[in-house]
Parts: structure tokens; C-alpha cells; sequence
């Protein structure tokens, strides 16, 4: 009895500080509070989509960055090619010029120039390190598959070496098992090509293998690449004293990036400078040069990589950020016609609470 008199008495207390002539007010709309900023409420539909665009925004940037960045890399592969062509056109001449001073006989019979009965081949696949390059890893890869099988239905034994963490991942789970491996980065380096040069043709020397054949990339231009088949070893003559070549420079025309070609003669054999005389045997000269060309090819293939992996990149990230521009286009658009769409329902509302008041 005494509880229900102290809540009546609370109740009749509360009722004497509330005004006697409280109306509830119309509101106008609602309010709503999201990350720190105070607008109209809206539908879902309206915040998911104001998310995604600000998400599709974020990409574009991201991808028109690493676009730029490609484009500069690309720039420094191609300073690095240039800056080794003088002493491959030089080696080369040297060689054309000892070619004339023996017999092709003797040069034949050197080891690494010596043709055998091919049994075992060791495969180089070069690729990349990382992906967003679109097909450029994808095609290097399914080349070296489709060689394997090739030479397995000939009865051939293959070892694999690869070149990159892309065909290391890859191979792995393969049958074929990986026998080395090195790293392929973004700038290539001679000590780089050195390392790969060595472990080729210690093999090959000592009789691990027959053949060497390298699948790298071509760099043909900014938008397209070709994996290719190169057989390293044995070696052929005609092939070091003469080698045409060109030179890929990245320039610009019309706001746009484009490549310039500039193809490069064969070698001309090393004039003769009076009467020339050798400390040891041309021959044995010949055989100490051949690693420094064996090098020095490795390396233009590891850089033509590189210079085709980039270009895949800026190739994929300029149309990642042309696809991120439409698709930011198009969703502002259905943004804008949805919040138009819950203005308009909103207004009427108003308008058909405002009629009700007032009949």
C-alpha cells in the first residue's frame, strides 16, 4: 500500500514540471550522423554506392601510380641497354675478327661450341617477380609447358631452371621439379646475368646436360611482347661473329607514350692494326672470350624481360584506370539519380502531410 502511494506521488510530481500544453513538432526530415558528418537520411542503396565510388576512386589512383612508375622503369631498362651495347658490338667484332685467324674446324671441336646427341635439356624460363602486368607471366609460363611436353614426347629428359618468383610459384606443383632457381628483380645487373651464366654452362660442361635453351620475352613494344626460344648452347659462329640488333627508345608523341625503333647493322670484323700478334693461341683465346658473350647474351635477354614485364604493367594499369574512370562515371550517375529519387519522395511527403493539416 505504501509502495503504490510513493509512485503515484512520483508520477504526480513529474506531471507538474511538464507543461501543461506540450504538442509533439512536425519534422521536417531526418537527421543522421555518418563518419563525423551530419545529412539528410537516405537509403542504402545511396551509402553503398557513395562507398564503391570513393573505393573505384582510391583504385584509379593507385593504378595511374604504378602506371607512372612503369614508365619510368622502362626508361631506366632502356638506359641500361644502351649502356652495354658498346661492349657487346665490340666483343662481337672480336670475334670475327679471330674467326679469320683460325680454322672453323678447330673453333668447332671447343666445348662449348661442340654439338652433341641430345638426350637431356635444360629449360630457362624467364619471367617476373610480381603480377599486374596482365598476360606477361601467363605467356611465358604456358610457352615453357608447351616445350616440356614437346620434348617429353620426344623422349627427351628436361631440367628446369627459372628465373623469378611467377614460374617458381607456378612449377612447383608441377611434375616437372625446379632445379634452380634465381631471382629475376627490375633492374638487371651483370653479376645478375653472371650467376645464371656460371650454373648454365658448369652444367653443360660438365655433361649434366646437352642442349640449353632460354624462353624469354621480347620486348616489341609498349603493347606488345613475344615469349620466345632461344638455344643458348652450344653455341653457333655465325651467330657471335654477326648480330643485328635494334634500339627501342621510349619517347613521347602527341601526349602520348610510343616507342621508337632504330635498327643496328651486323658487326664488322676488327680492322687488323699493322702486324698482329697473339701472347697465347688464338684458339684458346677464342674459348676464354666465349663466357663474356654467353654472359653478355643472358643479360640482354634478363633485360628485354624486364623491359616487356614493364611495359605489360603499364599496358594493364592504363586500362585499370580507364576502367576505373567509366565505372566512377556510371555509378555517380545512378548516385545521383537515386538521391533525387529520395529527395523528391521526401518533398512529397511533406507536401501530402502539409495537405492533411491543413483539411
Amino acid at each position: 500500500m505504501k509502495l503504490s502511494l510513493v509512485i503515484l506521488s512520483l508520477a504526480a510530481s513529474a506531471s507538474a514540471f511538464a507543461p501543461s500544453s506540450f504538442t509533439a513538432a512536425p519534422v521536417k526530415h531526418q537527421e543522421r550522423v555518418h563518419r563525423g558528418k551530419v545529412g539528410p537520411m537516405m537509403g542504402g542503396k545511396e551509402n553503398e554506392l557513395r562507398v564503391r565510388i570513393k573505393s573505384v576512386s582510391n583504385t584509379q589512383k593507385i593504378t595511374t601510380a604504378m602506371r607512372l612508375v612503369a614508365a619510368a622503369k622502362v626508361r631506366r631498362a632502356q638506359s641500361s641497354v644502351l649502356a652495354t651495347r658498346p661492349f657487346s658490338e665490340a666483343l662481337q667484332s672480336v670475334f670475327g675478327r679471330l674467326v679469320k685467324e683460325v680454322s672453323m674446324e678447330d673453333i668447332e671441336d671447343l666445348p662449348l661450341l661442340k654439338k652433341r646427341d641430345v638426350s637431356k635439356v635444360t629449360l630457362v624460363c624467364m619471367a617476373g617477380d610480381r603480377g599486374l602486368c596482365g598476360g606477361y607471366n601467363g605467356y611465358a609460363i604456358k610457352k615453357t609447358e608447351a616445350r616440356i611436353n614437346e620434348l617429353k614426347n620426344q623422349g627427351i629428359e628436361v631440367d628446369l631452371v627459372v628465373v623469378g618468383k611467377k614460374p617458381l610459384t607456378h612449377f612447383k606443383r608441377r611434375a616437372t621439379p625446379v632445379v634452380q632457381s634465381f631471382p629475376m628483380g627490375q633492374a638487371p645487373s651483370a653479376s645478375q646475368s653472371a650467376e645464371i651464366t656460371s650454373y648454365i654452362t658448369n652444367s653443360y660442361l660438365c655433361g649434366n646436360t646437352d642442349s640449353v635453351e632460354f624462353i624469354y620475352t621480347r620486348f616489341v613494344s609498349l603493347i606488345s611482347s613475344s615469349p620466345e626460344i632461344r638455344t643458348m648452347l652450344p653455341l653457333k659462329v655465325r651467330g657471335i661473329e654477326m648480330s643485328g640488333d635494334e634500339i627501342f627508345s621510349l619517347t613521347t608523341k602527341e601526349g602520348k607514350l610510343t616507342v621508337e625503333r632504330s635498327p643496328i647493322g651486323d658487326s664488322k670484323p676488327a680492322a687488323p692494326t699493322g702486324y698482329m700478334t697473339y701472347e697465347q693461341d688464338p684458339i684458346t683465346i677464342f674459348n676464354a672470350v666465349l663466357p663474356l658473350y654467353v654472359n653478355g647474351q643472358v643479360l640482354r635477354m634478363l633485360q628485354e624481360s624486364v623491359a616487356s614485364e614493364l611495359a605489360a604493367r603499364m599496358t594493364a594499369m592504363g586500362a585499370a584506370s580507364d576502367n576505373a574512370k567509366s565505372l566512377k562515371r556510371d555509378l555517380s550517375r545512378i548516385y545521383n539519380r537515386a538521391r533525387q529519387a529520395s529527395v523528391t519522395s521526401e518533398i512529397l511527403e511533406i507536401v501530402a502531410g502539409a495537405n492533411a493539416a491543413s483539411g
